[in-house]
C-alpha cells in the first residue's frame, strides 16, 4: 500500500468517526428545529433553494456528466490519461450515482418536513435504528441530491497521478458543489446535515475502492505476465528437425571414417 493509498483509507476512517460522533449528539434535530417550527421549513419552496440549487442543480450536473462522457471517449491528448483510465472513471461515477439512491429507496427514514412538529406525521427516529418505522414515508437517507456532486469524487482520483493541479481542482469544486446542494436541501427540510455527510462519505469510499482495486488488478495481471514470460524463457526450445537430421548425417560420416581409418599407435602410409 502506498502512502496515498494510506491517506486514502484514513481519512475514510475520520470521516466514518466524525459522521458516528455526529450522529451521536443528535445535533441532526437541532439543526431541523432552529430552521422550522409548527409552520414547516420556510425555505422549502424558495426559488434560490427549490428551483435554482435545486432544479438547477440537476441540469448543472447533467451537463457535467454528458461532458465526462464525452471526454471519455474521445482521442486523449498528450499528458492527460489514458481512454481506458477515463473509461473507467466515468464507470465508477456512475456507480456513485446509482449506490446512494439505491440506500435512499431501502431506507425507512424520513425527511425532516415529515415531522409532525413540522407539520407532518412522523417521529425522529435515528437512520440507525434498523427496523423501526418512524410513521412517515421513509426512502430520505442519505442525500440523493448531493450525489449529483459528490459522484464526480472518481475525477479527482482520474487526474490525480497526471496533472495533481487539476486533480484539485476536481476535489474543491465536487466538494463546492456537493455543500451548496446540500445546504438547499437542508434549508429546504428535505434532508438533515448528515444525510450530506454521509453522502459525501460514500461516493469518496466508493471512488476510492474502486481506484484502490483496479490498481490492484493492473499489478497482478503485470506480475502474472512477468512470471509467465520468464517461465517460457526458461524452457530448453527444442532443436530444429533440419538440425537434427544434419546432425545425424555428420555421425554417420564420422562412423565412416573411423571404420576406414582404424585406430592405431601409427599414421597410416
Amino acid at each position: 500500500m502506498t502512502a496515498q493509498d494510506r491517506r486514502d483509507a484514513a481519512l475514510s476512517l475520520l470521516g466514518l468517526v466524525a459522521l458516528l460522533l455526529w450522529d451521536g449528539s443528535g445535533g441532526d434535530l437541532a439543526l431541523a428545529r432552529w430552521l422550522a417550527g409548527p409552520e414547516g421549513f420556510p425555505w422549502r419552496n424558495a426559488w434560490f433553494t427549490r428551483d435554482l440549487l435545486h432544479d438547477g442543480g440537476r441540469w448543472a450536473a447533467g451537463a457535467v456528466l454528458a461532458a465526462v462522457v464525452w471526454a471519455a471517449f474521445r482521442a486523449p491528448a498528450p499528458g492527460t490519461p489514458p481512454r481506458r483510465e477515463r473509461v473507467f472513471a466515468l464507470g465508477v461515477v456512475l456507480l456513485g450515482l446509482v449506490t446512494v439512491p439505491s440506500l435512499k429507496r431501502a431506507s425507512s427514514t424520513s425527511c425532516p418536513w415529515d415531522l409532525a412538529e413540522f407539520g407532518g406525521a412522523a417521529r425522529y427516529v435515528s437512520h440507525w435504528q434498523f427496523g423501526v418505522l418512524d410513521g412517515g414515508p421513509g426512502h430520505c437517507f442519505p442525500s440523493g441530491h448531493a450525489v449529483a456532486a459528490f459522484a464526480f469524487f472518481a475525477l479527482y482520483f482520474l487526474w490525480r497521478a497526471h496533472d495533481p493541479r487539476r486533480a484539485r481542482l476536481w476535489l474543491l469544486g465536487t466538494l463546492a458543489a456537493g455543500v451548496l446542494f446540500g445546504a438547499a436541501q437542508w434549508l429546504r427540510g428535505a434532508h438533515y446535515p448528515s444525510h450530506v455527510a454521509w453522502s459525501a462519505w460514500i461516493c469518496w469510499v466508493v471512488a476510492a475502492g474502486a481506484f484502490r482495486l483496479r490498481t490492484l488488478v493492473l499489478t497482478m495481471t503485470l506480475a502474472a505476465r512477468a512470471r509467465s514470460a520468464v517461465d517460457r524463457a526458461a524452457v530448453p526450445r527444442p532443436a530444429p528437425a533440419a538440425a537434427h537430421r544434419g546432425h545425424r548425417v555428420a555421425a554417420r560420416r564420422s562412423a565412416g571414417r573411423s571404420a576406414h581409418h582404424p585406430a592405431s599407435g601409427r599414421r597410416p602410409r
